[in-house]
């Protein structure tokens, strides 16, 4: 067994004990004496499905109510099993969240029970604090109920592998993916030729060689003068072709050819529903086939016909000078199409999914909790959130499946 395996067996039954622990909602009531004061450690339910919480012979039924409405809570009281106006109950509520985030709920009377004046936000994660007032006489509960929640030490997550970054504004790039692949720059090739054609009397380079401007190619004698001349290279550059060998004839045919890739052209296509996203001086990612470089760069131009294929070819300036690349070389980019910045994003590592929702997980010391997630645009590594974490909140990036299975190892139940 691997340190990695064994590290992960410790967390798992950190994590199901942590759980454990946190996740028993522990009820007592207490009135105006303190002997009066009872535990619950199992959840008792009312005729509404709601948390039951008893005190002698006074009862609230505490009903998280989310049937066609935004969630909201709807309490019911009981005293000698009888049902009690809501008008006779002053009630409030405190919802105490993770990162002590408190939420003040007051109560007015309906029908039949008293209703919540708040929305009860996702997660419904949270310590309760009940108070109410019934004939004169006060009661109190307090209990914890948690959902997509635990707990693990800081070197253990660290461990783990598990980063996290801080929620803030970020600068997208919307791109389009496209194929293509790398070819000479214009004016990047010279052919040489004899200028009085005769008899090769000295070669000193050879196909593949690397030359130098002004670098002695060939010694040539002239046919009709049979005098020597020298051909010396007119750019630096590779010999692509060599169609010629010592003491052969030169004729008019082209006998060298030298080629400069130090700067190559990305030669990109761009399919007709696509060519008016194009902007001009778009920036562009180009990933060679075969590497996992990544060279940034820009549209510079577009070639005037399109190909067989009915693409419009694009054109952007490639560095060479490692001579890494290679002509004819097949290439992938991303050519950004739209640039905007939003006020918070996250990297899309960080999502998950539990229940319904997709979610990150906020970091607040050494507990992780859900985060539902409206999202909006999508661009490369992040999108765009809409609402359900707030800026600067500390979000796990890294390693996030692995909060993911510790949450759904422990099981906690969604209070209805």
């Amino acid at each position: 067994m691997n340190l990695k395996t064994i590290l992960m067996a410790v967390m798992a039954n950190v994590i199901v004990l942590s759980t454990t622990l946190v996740s028993s909602s522990i009820a007592h009531a207490s009135g105006d004496h303190a002997d009066e004061q009872e535990e619950h450690h199992e959840e008792e339910k009312g005729p509404n499905n709601g948390r039951l919480l008893t005190q002698g012979e006074f009862s609230l039924e505490l009903v998280l109510f989310e049937r066609g409405v935004a969630p909201e809570f709807r309490v019911y009281a009981n005293f000698k099993h009888e049902q009690v106006a809501p008008q006779a109950v002053d009630l409030s509520i405190r919802l105490t969240r993770l990162g002590n985030v408190v939420d003040t709920i007051s109560f007015s009377p309906q029908s039949d029970h008293l209703k919540g004046d708040a929305v009860i936000y996702e997660p419904h994660s949270f310590v309760v604090d009940v108070q109410a007032r019934f004939k004169g006489k006060q009661y109190e509960w307090h209990f914890e109920t948690f959902e997509g929640r635990t707990e693990i030490s800081n070197a253990m997550a660290l461990n783990m592998g598990v980063t996290t970054l801080r929620v803030g504004p970020q600068t997208l790039r919307q791109t389009l993916p496209v194929y293509g692949k790398l070819v000479l720059a214009p004016n990047s090739e010279r052919h040489i030729s004899a200028r009085y054609p005769g008899e090769v009397k000295a070669l000193n380079v050879q196909l593949g060689q690397s030359v130098k401007q002004g670098q002695h190619l060939l010694t040539i004698e002239s046919n009709d003068s049979l005098q020597s001349y020298k051909v010396f290279a007119p750019i630096s550059g590779m010999v692509s072709m060599q169609n010629i060998a010592l003491g052969e004839q030169t004729g008019s045919a082209n006998l060298l050819t030298i080629s400069n890739s130090q700067t190559l052209i990305a030669e990109l296509n761009v399919y007709p529903l696509d060519q008016d996203k194009i902007k001009p001086a778009a920036k562009v990612l180009i990933r060679p086939s075969n590497s996992t470089e990544q060279i940034s760069t820009e549209i510079t131009d577009a070639l005037m016909a399109v190909n067989a294929q009915q693409a419009k070819v694009y054109r952007a300036k490639v560095s060479n000078v490692d001579g890494k690349l290679s002509v004819g070389q097949f290439i992938k980019a991303d050519i950004t199409v739209n640039t905007f910045t939003v006020d918070k994003a996250v990297k899309t590592s960080a999502l998950q999914s539990f229940r319904d929702f997709t979610v990150a997980y906020e970091k607040v010391g050494e507990q992780y909790e859900v985060r539902m997630l409206t999202l909006g645009r999508k661009a490369g590594e992040w999108v765009e959130v809409l609402s359900g974490i707030k800026t600067g909140s500390e979000y796990v990036t890294g390693n996030s499946y692995l909060i993911k299975a510790d949450i759904d190892k422990a099981g906690a139940a969604h209070d209805h």
